[in-house]
């Protein structure tokens, strides 16, 4: 078998073969709740990336007649979590570990914790005083473009869904695992502009700081070592 996959721990691109992929499975049915044969699946594949090597793992549960999903779980890497740079605050990241870890298993709990985390970059970023996160995101409507402001706003709202009673408790407003999907995109998208550039700036200009430092070092090393009558002024 011929399949493309990207690595979730090097994000190597690669085609995957017979070489790199395992799996086995099984049928039963044991008198279970469905009424019927299921056949479960175990699946592992390694990178063939040679820096790498990683691999993955994941077992499902299907119909054995129409082959219809129930149940998918990822062994590893638990979550589709991607690594982040260590200039990033500690707490940020563990809130987007969690919102990425529980997706699966409650796309509402993970939507809270995406709007956590989008609290504690505000604060953290910005610069902003504690405040409620309403009004948090009220202080930054002129500091980032208008579209990414209303995302920002989106991912507030759908977080209280979680995080707060309806004022009705018989009225249930779902989140699906797509919808909290999104709003971790918007997380990973917002660390990318506002830490990620940051830093790469100021990796930049310290070089080239550095660059006129040296530069600077060497002209009066050589300014040294010309004698007064020839220096070039």
């Amino acid at each position: 078998m011929n399949k493309s996959w990207q690595c979730p721990y090097c994000y190597h691109h690669a085609t995957i073969t017979d070489e790199n992929i395992s799996g086995t499975d099984y049928s039963f049915f044991d008198g279970n709740k469905h009424k019927q044969t299921l056949n479960f699946q175990v699946e592992s594949i390694t990178c063939p990336n040679p820096t790498c090597g990683e691999y993955t793992i994941k077992a499902i549960l299907r119909h054995s007649s129409t082959f219809k999903l129930l149940e998918l779980w990822k062994l590893r890497p638990q979550s589709a979590a991607k690594p982040l740079p260590n200039y990033i605050p500690e707490a940020i990241k563990e809130d987007y570990k969690e919102a990425c870890l529980i997706l699966n298993l409650s796309s509402k709990a993970s939507a809270t914790l995406a709007r956590r985390c989008l609290q504690g970059m505000i604060r953290d970023f910005w610069i902003i005083k504690p405040q409620n996160l309403f009004q948090e995101i009220e202080s930054i409507r002129d500091k980032v473009e208008p579209d990414t402001w209303e995302a920002i706003d989106v991912v507030r709202k759908i977080g209280n869904i979680g995080a707060h009673m309806e004022k009705d408790i018989n009225q249930i407003v779902e989140v699906d695992e797509n919808e909290a999907g999104l709003l971790i995109g918007l997380i990973e998208m917002l660390i990318e502009e506002w830490y990620v550039s940051r830093y790469e700036r100021q990796q930049r200009l310290e070089k080239i700081k550095q660059l006129g430092q040296d530069k600077d070092v060497q002209r009066k090393t050589k300014s040294g070592s010309i004698a007064p009558d020839q220096q070039i002024i």
